[in-house]
C-alpha cells in the first residue's frame, strides 16, 4: 500500500475509523501532546514533549497491537489516539485508554464512538469480558461520553489528582461483553450452524 491509497482503517464506524499508528505522523502526535489543554486528562500529565521522545514512544506503540490511531471519516483525519493497555487474556480484562487530539472534534460524538469501537474490538474481536478505565472527576464530557459508550461507575479514589493545588477524584469504570452489543465486528464472526 502506498500514501496516495490511503491509511490503513482496521475498525470502520460512521464517524470514526481506527488504523495503525504512522511514523509520519510523529510532528502531530508531539503537537497533540504539547498542548495542555489536550493532555490535562491523561495520565502523562503535563509537560513538555520533545519529537524525539515521542518518535521513542512510536518505536515502543509499534509493537503493541492494541494500539490505533483514530481518523474522523470526512474528512479522512486524524484525530487522536486510542488503546487497550494491561490486556490479560488469562483473565479476559484490560485497561482503556483514549485522547482526541484536534480539538475540533472535542464534543460532536467523535470519542463516543471510537469508544465503542474499542469496546467491540476487546469483546468481539479479543474475547475479552471486562474492559476498565479512569477519568478525572473535572472531566464530566467524557464520563458521559463514556456512559454513552457502554461503560459504568463503579468506584472513586477520592481527591487522588492534583492540580493547581485542587484535589480531585479518579472516576474507575467498566463495562461487561455480557452489557454490549457489537456495532461493527458482529458481521466478521461466522454464522451459527
Amino acid at each position: 500500500m502506498t500514501e496516495q491509497d490511503g491509511p490503513i482503517l482496521n475498525i470502520i464506524g460512521e464517524k470514526v475509523a481506527l488504523g495503525p499508528h504512522r511514523r509520519d505522523l510523529l510532528p502531530l502526535y508531539t503537537r497533540w501532546l504539547n498542548d495542555f489543554e489536550v493532555v490535562r486528562n491523561l495520565a502523562m500529565g503535563m509537560h513538555p514533549m520533545t519529537l524525539d521522545a515521542e518518535g521513542e514512544w512510536y518505536e515502543r506503540a509499534k509493537m503493541d497491537p492494541h494500539t490505533f490511531l483514530i481518523y474522523a471519516r470526512e474528512p479522512l483525519r486524524p484525530i487522536g489516539g486510542t488503546g487497550l493497555h494491561e490486556v490479560n487474556h488469562k483473565h479476559r480484562t484490560a485497561e482503556f485508554g483514549i485522547f482526541l487530539g484536534e480539538k475540533d472534534f472535542w464534543g460532536k460524538g467523535y470519542g463516543t464512538e471510537a469508544t465503542r469501537l474499542m469496546l467491540d474490538y476487546a469483546f468481539t474481536g479479543l474475547g475479552l469480558h471486562n474492559v476498565l478505565l479512569r477519568v478525572y472527576s473535572y472531566n464530566v464530557r467524557a464520563q458521559r461520553a463514556y456512559s454513552r459508550a457502554g461503560f459504568r461507575e463503579f468506584g472513586r479514589r477520592r481527591e487522588a489528582i492534583r492540580i493547581g493545588g485542587r484535589a480531585y477524584d479518579i472516576v474507575y469504570m467498566d463495562c461487561l461483553a455480557t452489557e454490549f452489543e457489537s456495532p461493527a465486528l458482529h458481521r466478521l464472526l461466522p454464522a451459527d450452524p
